[in-house]
C-alpha cells in the first residue's frame, strides 16, 4: 500500500466515522421518543484491486427487534406492545392507498375531533371492525384493504327488544289467611321495545283470605294484562315454593294478549306497542323451585327482575384487552365488541425501513407482513395505559460517541501524515 492508498484509507475512515456520529446523534436526540429503535453503524473493510485492505465502509443497522421499557401513563388510549409486532397506522383516516400505511411501536394514541385514534406523529390507528353481532367475518391479513381507522366517538348501539323476564323475591306468609284481603305489594320493572325505548310492567301481589295463596296481576303500559292465583307449599322439602297456579284470567284487550303455563310458571304477554306486538315471557317460578318467587314468614322482599334487551345507547368509554379487542361501553350499560387491533409481524424486523413519524415500512430484507391477533403465537400482547420507551441506552451512546470521535481524529492524522510524506517526496525531486 502506497502513500496515496493510505490517504484514501484515511478518507474512507473519516466518512465512515462521520456516518457513525450521525447515527449516534440521532439515537441521543431520540432517547426520550416513545417506541424509538436505535440505529448504529457496522464497520466493514474494503479491499484494493490487489487484495490488500484499502479502507472501511459504514453499514447502517437497526435494533428494531429489541424492546424498550414500558412505563405506565394511566391514559387508557395509550398502548404499549410487549413482545413482537407493530401497530398498523395510516397517514389519513380510512386510507385506501396501501403505500400510505406503515408500522409503529409508538402507541401514544388519542381521539381527534372526529373520534379517530391518532398518535403524536399524526398517524391514525387501524383495526378490523366487528359487525353488530360481534363477528369479524373473513378478513385478509396479508394486506391493508380490510382495515379501517379506529373511531371511538361515532359508535351507537341499536336497542334490542326484551323477550324474557325472570322475577324473584319473597312474599310474607303471615299476610295470607286473614279474614279480609290484605294490602297488595306492588313493584315495577323496565323493559325495552324493538325501537330501544323503555316501558314499564307492574307486578301486584295481593294476599288472599286463603292461607298461602296470592293473586298476581301483571300490567304493561299502565293497562292490566292478566292475573293468576298462586298457591305456595307450606310444608315439606318444597316449603315456600310455588305449588300450583289456578284461576288464570286474561285482562288484555286485543291485539294485546295474556296466557299462563301452570306447568312451568311462565306468563306470556303480548304487548300492543308496534305494528307487530311485542311478546315477553315472564318466569314467576316453576312449581317446587326456589329460582323464582317464594313465600316464607318474615319481611317482603321486593321483586327483583332479570330482563334481557337494552335501550339505544351512546358510547361513553372504551376498553382494550391484551388481545387487541376494543370494547365499547355504552350509557345503557351494554358492552360490545367494536374493533380488533391487529399487530403486524414480519420475519426480519431489523430489515424494515424507517420513515417519518417513527414508523417503518417493509422491504425485501424484512419480508412480507402478516396482521395477526395480539397475544397469540409469537405475536406480543397489548397493554393499555402504558407507552414503550426508546430502547436507546444513553451511557452506551455516549461511550460510542467518544470512541468514534477518537477514530475520526486518528483517520484525520493519517491524512495529514500522508500529506507530509508526499510533500517530503516532492522536495527530494528538487
Amino acid at each position: 500500500m502506497g502513500i496515496s492508498d493510505a490517504m484514501q484509507s484515511g478518507v474512507s475512515g473519516l466518512l465512515a466515522n462521520s456516518t457513525a456520529v450521525g447515527q449516534i446523534s440521532a439515537n441521543i436526540a431520540n432517547a426520550n421518543t416513545d417506541g424509538y429503535r436505535r440505529s448504529f453503524s457496522q464497520m466493514v473493510t474494503t479491499a484494493t484491486p490487489n487484495g490488500s485492505v484499502g479502507g472501511v465502509n459504514a453499514v447502517a443497522r437497526s435494533e428494531i427487534d429489541t424492546d424498550g421499557t414500558a412505563r405506565s401513563t394511566g391514559v387508557n388510549s395509550d398502548l404499549a406492545i410487549s413482545g413482537n409486532g407493530f401497530f398498523v397506522v395510516s397517514r389519513s383516516p380510512n386510507e385506501t392507498v396501501s403505500t400510505n400505511y406503515a408500522f409503529t411501536r409508538a402507541g401514544s394514541f388519542s381521539a381527534d375531533e372526529e373520534g379517530n385514534l391518532v398518535n403524536a406523529a399524526g398517524l391514525f390507528l387501524s383495526g378490523f371492525a366487528y359487525d353488530s353481532n360481534g363477528n369479524l367475518g373473513s378478513v385478509d391479513r396479508s394486506n391493508f384493504r380490510d382495515l379501517t381507522t379506529v373511531n371511538v366517538a361515532s359508535a351507537t348501539i341499536k336497542g334490542e327488544a326484551s323477550t324474557t323476564v325472570g322475577i324473584s323475591g319473597n312474599l310474607p306468609a303471615q299476610q295470607t289467611g286473614a279474614s279480609s284481603t290484605g294490602q297488595a305489594f306492588v313493584s315495577s320493572q323496565d323493559y325495552y321495545t324493538a325501537l330501544g325505548a323503555v316501558e314499564q310492567m307492574e307486578f301486584q301481589w295481593t294476599p288472599s283470605t286463603t292461607a298461602n295463596e296470592w293473586n298476581l296481576q301483571i300490567s304493561a303500559k299502565g293497562s292490566p294484562m292478566g292475573s293468576v292465583d298462586v298457591t305456595f307449599n307450606d310444608s315439606g322439602a318444597a316449603a315456600g315454593t310455588p305449588a300450583s297456579f289456578t284461576n288464570i284470567t286474561s285482562l288484555a284487550t286485543a291485539p294485546a294478549a295474556f296466557s299462563f303455563d301452570a306447568a312451568t310458571g311462565v306468563a306470556s304477554l303480548t304487548i300492543d306497542n308496534g305494528t307487530t306486538p311485542q311478546t315477553i315471557d315472564i318466569s314467576v317460578g316453576a312449581p317446587g323451585s326456589t329460582d323464582g318467587m317464594t313465600q316464607f314468614a318474615g319481611d317482603y322482599t321486593p321483586v327483583d327482575a332479570d330482563v334481557d334487551g337494552f335501550e339505544t345507547g351512546q358510547l361513553v368509554r372504551f376498553e382494550i384487552d391484551e388481545s387487541g379487542d376494543l370494547y365499547g361501553v355504552f350509557d345503557n350499560s351494554a358492552r360490545r365488541l367494536l374493533y380488533n387491533i391487529p399487530l403486524a409481524e414480519v420475519p426480519n424486523p431489523n430489515g424494515l425501513q424507517q420513515v417519518n413519524g417513527n414508523a417503518y415500512i417493509t422491504t425485501q430484507s424484512s419480508g412480507a407482513f402478516n396482521l395477526g391477533f395480539a397475544n397469540t403465537g409469537s405475536i406480543g400482547s397489548i397493554a393499555t395505559g402504558a407507552l414503550e420507551s426508546s430502547n436507546v441506552e444513553l451511557a452506551e451512546e455516549l461511550t460510542q460517541l467518544i470512541r468514534t470521535q477518537q477514530a475520526y481524529s486518528s483517520n484525520a492524522t493519517i491524512i495529514t501524515t500522508a500529506d507530509e510524506m508526499m510533500d517530503e517526496t516532492t522536495r527530494l525531486k528538487r
